[in-house]
């Protein structure tokens, strides 16, 4: 028979509290539990601490006075759009590191405008997002160190206009972030990169040279695979000549690879003297020229110093200046028109909240304008250019001119011992018997003889006169043939020269 009152149900009792506590301690969070103050986190004022507890969504019903959340070591994997569904205009921290994060929502900080500090460091994190932090207009720090961050999109850290320091160290970074601080694409209050202990293998030296001090004081990107060069070389040199905090702090950090087989890691302050070679670095003057306008920057190592100037000689500039020194609104030192008399070094003393700085800069003044200067190179140029043709025109001159003695210069000189008596010539056509090998040919002498000094029988020429002048060279040897034939046509020597 089937009882349906209540007196036959079996009895219903609820759990003891003891068997709570243990469920509660069992079993983790379920999504959307309550924020409970007394048994899992710690609330003190307007500070929420749920760090060590376990959890793996972020706990629901947080108080809108909340200023500080720390949600570190638990295992939040996933940061969601909705993880807070209520607008936290005072939360000015979130600390999520150590939580094993391999995804965060590009809506995950809708609620949380209000942030100046974000740690989502030591997660499991591999891509930035675009656009992914552009709520976050106050947010000033953000830890992004030891994830695995390979890809960044460039427009990840867009909208962070109050970003003052960024840590992207121990990741997977390959490409260096250069639009964060270049000119026109930087974010304009950083003063902190730390790219260090990543997988940066080119670095744009020259774009990272022409930043002012204040960004390459805390630019770090030392522990990266870096190959070794001079370039690189000078770069750290002179940070390290700056006493800029990112090539002084770390030293012994900044390494490179050299290059050939062996890929042997180095000390880049070493290259100058154990390895490549590189010229030392030191500190170089600023040349100027007569009439020109010069401007001494000031490149301190933190932003917006109060500055003052001190002339060579230990003269003071005011801070209205005069008619040729003036101090300008950014705090460098313009002159103009530069003389003679400005030459020497000039001092800037720089004071800020933090540090007190001092500039040195050198100056060196050329005796001349700059206009002359090129009108000296250009009038050097033109004598170098005359002095070559000149030379061009004597070798011509000496070397491809005709001369009628070129194929006979026996002859030539030969002539300067003869008299002015003679006056006949005579062509032989018949080699010298005693000439060489090399010099054997056709060889043809002409001679101009004196009537009166031939002697012979019916108008002929004696043999031996004739040879003797036709041929001057042969005297030089005793055993060469002085005459030929006499009735050779190379031993005929008339006033009429016969061509053979």
């Amino acid at each position: 028979m089937l009882c349906p009152s209540a007196e036959c149900q079996p009895a219903r009792h609820p759990p003891s509290p003891a068997v709570l506590l243990s469920l509660t301690l069992l079993l983790p969070w379920a999504a959307g539990s309550a924020l409970n103050c007394h048994m899992t986190c710690v609330c003190a004022s307007n500070i929420v601490s749920c760090s060590r507890t376990n959890l793996t969504v972020v706990p629901v019903g947080l108080p809108q006075y909340t200023a500080v959340l720390d949600l570190s070591y638990n295992s939040i994997t996933r940061l969601r759009a909705e993880w807070t569904t209520v607008k936290l205009a005072k939360l000015h921290s979130l600390l999520l590191s150590h939580n094993g994060l391999t995804f965060i929502s590009t809506e995950a900080f809708l609620y949380v405008r209000q942030l100046r500090h974000l740690d989502l460091s030591s997660n499991a994190l591999r891509q930035l997002d675009e656009y992914i932090f552009e709520p976050l207009e106050q947010l000033e720090v953000l830890l992004l160190y030891n994830n695995h961050i390979s890809q960044i999109d460039r427009s990840a850290f867009s909208g962070l206009v109050s970003l003052q320091k960024l840590y992207l160290s121990q990741n997977q970074v390959a490409r260096f972030p250069l639009e964060l601080v270049k000119e026109k694409t930087r974010l304009e209050q950083l003063i902190l990169l730390d790219v260090s202990s990543n997988r940066i293998k080119v670095l744009p030296i020259q774009e990272l040279q022409a930043l002012p001090a204040w960004i390459k004081n805390g630019l770090f990107f030392h522990n990266n695979s870096l190959p070794c060069s001079c370039e690189l070389y000078s770069l750290v040199a002179q940070w390290h000549l700056r006493h800029l905090s990112s090539a002084v702090d770390y030293k012994d950090d900044h390494t490179c690879s050299l290059p050939g087989l062996q890929k042997a890691t180095v000390n880049i302050f070493d290259l100058n003297r154990d390895y490549l070679n590189c010229s030392s670095v030191k500190a170089a003057d600023q040349e100027a020229y007569l009439g020109q306008t010069l401007v001494l920057n000031c490149d301190t190592r933190q932003r917006d110093m109060a500055k003052t100037w001190m002339r060579p000689g230990n003269m003071p500039v005011p801070p209205d200046g005069n008619e040729s020194v003036v101090v300008l609104k950014d705090g460098n030192l313009q002159i103009s028109p530069v003389v003679l008399e400005d030459s020497g070094i000039y001092a800037c003393f720089a004071t800020g909240q933090v540090l007190n700085e001092t500039i040195y800069v050198s100056v060196r003044v050329h005796n001349f304008t700059l206009a002359a200067g090129h009108d000296s190179m250009n009038t050097a140029y033109t004598t170098l250019v005359g002095c070559l043709a000149s030379v061009v025109l004597v070798l011509v001159y000496l070397y491809l001119t005709p001369c009628r003695c070129f194929c006979c210069p026996g002859c030539c000189r030969a002539k300067a011992h003869r008299e002015d008596s003679v006056h006949s010539s005579a062509l032989s056509s018949t080699p010298s018997h005693g000439e060489p090998s090399g010099r054997a040919g056709l060889a043809r002498h002409v001679a101009f003889i004196d009537p009166k000094e031939l002697q012979g029988q019916n108008g002929k020429v004696s043999p031996g006169a004739a040879g003797e002048q036709c041929e001057p060279e042969d005297r030089r040897d005793g055993n060469r043939r002085k005459t030929s034939d006499a009735e050779s046509v190379s031993s005929v020597c008339s006033d009429t020269p016969i061509v053979v």
